[in-house]
């Protein structure tokens, strides 16, 4: 029977619609509806119940990228990340809360805020430290600045300055650097910069002495911007794994020719450092100027996921895996408190003075160098480095750190008035440093 014969002996419903019960059950096939005929608009509200939605049938690809769910999700199952959610952030102290050196001050390079430090040759001189600058409304309480006390207007062509962090290289093994199934890297961060235009940022891997770079063009001057970037994966080049430098990354504050030059490395490629900072403006030309960043996070993929907080006494104990020292946090080596650096020290034989050993706060990342301070609060001479109660008087003495492991260290010294056997209360002041 032809189709024509069909139609011509149907009769609608007496409304002159095709209603429900107008059609035969399985009438309506899946291949009788063409593509998109089927649109939201022709699906009236609660239509598609959850009965109605076979078990299995909506699945990963008919889901759309990136989805908005409005109210909340409850999982009744497990939920299971292709990506963990807690120690996302491959950097340590991005929210710039933890300082345990003093200010660094009208200087060339050098630490300051934990895990952060100043490379520079060029002719600004600089103050940092930890401020109480912040993006207004994200949650952060400090951030790290960086004031010009002596400019920079004429840059020369071999100069360079730059904010830099440098990671181990076990620490970042999940990146599959240099293996077909190598992932990118999204990095994001908080930024209020004195000057407007392009901004630089590039990882320098030094294991295979590679780069990758990109910019930022900040809008508006003195105002904190959001930046968010994402860098291609690499599979030339694995990084080693162990606790030695194997990559770096720069913020850009100025630079020569020398790094300017040529044409911003935006894919990973060979190190030319013409390639490294294309662009950059000078943020160190006035010393009116600023530089404030926080909220620095560093992760696997494309996608910036939300900053990961951690607790304070968290990210004091990954930072004294680099720096430790023995005064209290907020006082600056070589100046702490008689009462929080005592010890009892021991004149083994001929003036050869030795303490129990110093345990670190954690294991540092290899066997630090140990510097052992001047004592403040104490009478007698203040050429020597510690004090020691001896024979009713206090008396300064030349300690070093001997023994030292990535655990701990004794104190070694000498001091001609002491005598064999005796045992002295002793004022101690150090620092240990494991930086990259």
């Amino acid at each position: 029977m032809s189709n024509a014969r069909n139609l011509s002996k149907f009769k609608p419903s007496s409304s002159g619609l095709v209603e429900t019960a107008d059609i035969a059950d399985g009438a309506i096939t899946t291949a009788k509806i063409t593509d998109a005929n089927i649109t939201t608009a022709k699906i009236a509200d609660a239509n598609i119940t959850t009965s109605k939605v076979a078990d299995d049938a909506v699945t990963g690809v008919k889901i759309e990228n990136n989805p908005t769910i409005a109210g909340n999700l409850t999982v009744s199952g497990g939920f299971v990340p292709s990506t963990s959610y807690t120690n996302r952030n491959l950097m340590i102290n991005g929210a710039m809360n933890v300082q345990q050196r003093a200010n660094l001050t009208t200087a060339q390079s050098g630490f300051s805020l934990d895990r952060w430090s100043i490379l520079s040759n060029s002719d600004a001189r600089l103050t940092v430290f930890k401020d109480t600058n912040v993006p207004s409304g994200q949650g952060f309480l400090s951030s790290l600045k960086i004031d010009v006390t002596t400019a920079d207007t004429s840059v020369a062509s071999s100069h360079i300055t730059a904010l830099i962090y440098k990671f181990e290289g076990q620490d970042l093994q999940q990146l599959r650097k240099g293996t077909s199934s190598a992932k990118q890297l999204t990095l994001q961060f908080w930024v209020s910069s004195p000057k407007t235009g392009v901004h630089t940022l590039h990882f320098f891997d030094m294991a295979n002495s590679r780069i990758v770079a990109t910019t930022y063009t900040i809008s508006s001057a003195n105002t904190w911007q959001y930046v968010n970037v994402t860098f291609p994966a690499d599979t030339t080049g694995a990084l080693a794994n162990d606790n030695t430098n194997q990559l770096q990354l720069y913020f850009g504050l100025n630079a020569g020719t020398n790094y300017t030059s040529g044409t911003l490395a935006t894919s990973w490629a060979s190190n030319t450092n013409a390639n490294r900072m294309v662009g950059q403006v000078n943020t160190l030309d006035d010393v009116a100027n600023n530089f404030y960043i926080t909220g620095v996070q560093m992760e696997l993929g494309e996608v910036a996921t939300p900053f990961e907080f951690e607790k304070h006494a968290d990210t004091l104990a990954k930072c004294q895996r680099y720096y430790c020292k023995s005064v209290s946090q907020g006082t600056s080596p070589g100046h702490g408190a008689d009462a929080t650096t005592n010890c009892v020290s021991i004149d083994m034989a001929s003036n050869l003075i030795r303490t129990d050993r110093f345990f670190f706060p954690v294991e540092m990342r290899a066997n630090p160098t140990v510097t052992c301070h001047a004592q403040a609060g104490v009478g007698g001479s203040s050429t020597g480095q510690w004090a020691g109660y001896i024979s009713s008087t206090w008396t300064h003495f030349s300690f070093s750190g001997g023994n030292v492991t990535t655990n701990g260290f004794c104190g070694a010294g000498s001091h001609a008035g002491s005598q064999d056997g005796y045992a002295y209360w002793t004022h101690a002041n150090w620092e240990a440093e494991a930086e990259l």
